[in-house]
């Protein structure tokens, strides 16, 4: 049985930033580094999505996380 796992966009965009958080990857690496962390079987899929997204493997991580949310920092001087 093949278990491939479906990579949307919002998946990939989700695990990257579970890797930044983690401290595993970072932000300014290339999309690429992220291929260590995915099975080498979803690899594939996780490529035909990131094209249909426009995105390459040497853009950087940060590319994909542009739906990040920062704490507000309005009482900061």
């Amino acid at each position: 049985m093949n278990t491939t796992v479906k990579y949307g966009i919002e998946v990939i965009q989700e695990e990257a930033l579970e890797l930044v958080k983690r401290g595993l990857v970072n932000r300014q690496q290339s999309i690429y580094t992220l291929c260590k962390y995915i099975p080498h079987h979803d690899w594939v899929n996780l490529e035909l999505e990131l094209e249909k997204n426009e995105f390459l493997l040497r853009d950087r991580i940060i590319d994909l996380l542009n739906h990040e949310s920062w704490e507000d920092d309005s009482g900061c001087i």
